[in-house]
């Protein structure tokens, strides 16, 4: 139904299980949760299209943005949420142009339905909330440095793996070690992080 959403992605959710109707504990509508769902499964089919395809600068800007963007009480802005929709998808389609004419299409970098998670078995949705929630929070990081000139190329890399790794038919056994290595590229990130807090302090202190 247009006017049910599901996000259980934040510590104010209903019944510490998931806001579902009209609209969420902290004010977010039905229609702003699903344009950050279509956000996060236009992200998805981005980070599949560069697969096969080096990404830009601008590309990986574009996924920290987006994903940054889709983080809990961050933007409920439902003009910039759809204006970051339709740059995802002219980023896509500049990368791999034959995609959208393509005669025989696969598939493979459409879109992804993120409801697909949310419908999923218990452990494998809770596995996979788990890296898409963590990479939500990790891009947050990674924009701020990023804005003051600090990136990682092993950060940036995970983010497109992960995202990439949301739409796959995997089980426990698959989604666990990204689970243990989205830790690791965390504490990378925060690394990046202490550098933008660094600068700060030398700015007031000089």
């Amino acid at each position: 139904m247009s006017n049910q959403m599901f996000c259980f992605q934040c510590e104010q959710t209903a019944g510490c299980t998931g806001c579902t109707g009209a609209a969420g504990v902290c004010g977010k509508s039905a229609k702003t949760a699903k344009l950050q769902d279509q956000l996060t499964g236009a992200l998805i089919g981005l980070a599949k299209t560069c697969e096969g395809n080096t990404p830009t600068e601008d590309t990986t800007k574009l996924m920290i943005e987006g994903l940054f963007t889709t983080i809990t009480n961050v933007s409920f802005h439902d003009e910039t949420l759809q204006a970051l929709i339709d740059k995802v998808h002219g980023e896509k389609n500049r990368i791999a142009p034959n995609c959208a004419n393509c005669a025989a299409p696969c598939g493979n970098t459409d879109d992804y339905d993120v409801e697909n998670i949310w419908n999923a078995d218990e452990d494998i949705r809770s596995l996979k909330s788990l890296i898409l929630f963590g990479i939500r929070g990790m891009a947050a990081y990674a924009y701020h440095a990023m804005v003051l000139g600090y990136r990682d190329s092993d950060v940036e890399f995970f983010l497109y793996k992960a995202l990439a790794t949301l739409s796959f038919d995997y089980g426990m056994e698959d989604l666990l070690p990204i689970v243990l290595e989205l830790g690791k590229v965390n504490l990378k990130c925060m690394e990046l992080f202490r550098g933008e807090l660094s600068d700060f302090s030398n700015l007031y202190s000089g």
